[in-house]
């Protein structure tokens, strides 16, 4: 039987092994032989790539930096691996990869093109304080390459339903077509359900410590609470970033420990653990997420959520029935409703109940992947 040839153009190779592991071994299942794409390929995530029965193929491009000549030089490299290969069809995700690849898959005459934006970053991204000049002109330059690349492709997915309004309606881009996928989705055999523990009650932050994730309001909260109710627990999951100027620093980070506000155990590999281990999921985020994972983690874990009404955290939060949202940037409403958890502690079971059937109907990754199919295929069926 013809197999057909299909590029996942990614950014890094831990995207494609932690987040694209069921997509790969789900086309392939479908007859599609599929080659990988990563800017960052190691003699090991080769191996995993190939064992997962899809082929990695090496790209260079700088996933930050503005500059053009580089850029286009890579994307000349882009082109020739396009011609190389000759697929039926490429699936972009991400920012710089989706300008580049679809211009790229354009010249090389790729028969179908379909680019994923899984968010608008943070350039797109309200600050408290206001944008910054760079951020500002980054936010242009972006745009325009939009306008040039995005009518291109054979069909634009989001994953939530506020990006498109905010990048196409907003700024007059025309594309061919445009479909809302909603999230990526979970092997849900990975993150089964368990009963939330309530003695004592804890919650769990799971992100890079970050200021546009929420690191800092989640911090006041605690201590907030902990003068309160003492014997609650707070963890938090999630590297340090100290080349970020939003990263929370180490000495602010060993201020919360030392004064027992907080359980930070560094780098782990068993998150669903220290998940399972939580009565409820936070995350107060005002970055423009696509719909953030980790919630989607713990939600199919069975946990209720709090967090904010954020394009792409607000997909994964139904008000009052599996959790709660909030404005971004407020503190005392995060407190307040960190405080109803600990005052109401049979809600904790309760909405988490509900994060798990809401997991399953929205997150489970063999529904989105038979999704996306539809898309990819109906596609083939228009056009071909």
């Amino acid at each position: 039987m013809f197999m057909k040839k299909i590029i996942l153009l990614n950014n890094t190779a831990q995207n494609i092994l932690g987040f694209r592991k069921h997509l790969v071994q789900f086309l392939l299942a479908h007859n599609y032989q599929v080659y990988a794409m990563a800017t960052d390929f190691t003699t090991q995530t080769k191996k995993e790539v190939e064992h997962l029965g899809a082929i990695p193929i090496d790209y260079t491009f700088a996933r930050g930096g503005l500059n053009p000549f580089a850029d286009l030089k890579n994307m000349k490299q882009l082109e020739g691996i396009f011609k190389q290969i000759q697929p039926d069809i490429l699936l972009i995700s991400f920012s710089k990869p989706v300008i580049f690849g679809t211009l790229a898959a354009k010249r090389a005459k790729v028969p179908k093109i379909i680019a994923m934006l899984e968010g608008l970053g943070y350039t797109f991204t309200e600050q408290p304080n206001g944008q910054s000049l760079k951020a500002k002109i980054i936010k242009q330059i972006q745009v325009f390459l939009y306008k040039i690349a995005l009518p291109k492709a054979d069909t634009m997915i989001f994953l939530n339903p506020d990006d498109p309004k905010d990048l196409l309606d907003r700024y007059h881009i025309k594309v061919k077509k445009r479909e809302v996928l909603g999230a990526i989705g979970l092997d849900l055999n990975e993150y089964k359900y368990s009963m939330p523990p309530s003695e004592p009650i804890s919650f769990i932050f799971i992100a890079r410590l970050l200021r546009e994730k929420g690191i800092f309001e989640f911090l006041q909260a605690a201590k907030k609470i902990k003068d309160k109710y003492p014997y609650t627990i707070f963890n938090v999951i999630g590297s340090l970033d100290t080349e970020n100027p939003g990263g929370l620093k180490k000495d602010e980070l060993e201020y919360y420990i030392g004064k027992n506000i907080i359980n930070y155990p560094g780098f782990v590999t068993n998150v669903d653990e220290w998940i399972r281990n939580s009565s409820v999921f936070v995350l107060p985020s005002f970055y423009r997420e696509g719909v953030p994972r980790s919630t989607q983690e713990a939600m199919a874990m069975g946990r209720a959520v709090i967090t904010t009404d954020v394009p792409g955290c607000r997909e994964t939060v139904l008000e009052g029935k599996n959790g709660f949202l909030i404005p971004k940037w407020d503190v005392a409403a995060l407190a307040k409703a960190m405080e109803y958890f600990i005052e109401n502690p049979e809600e904790i079971k309760r909405m988490g109940e509900e994060s798990h059937k809401i997991a399953l109907e929205k997150f489970d990754g063999e529904k989105v992947n038979q999704k996306l199919l539809k898309i990819i295929e109906d596609i083939n069926n228009d056009t071909m």
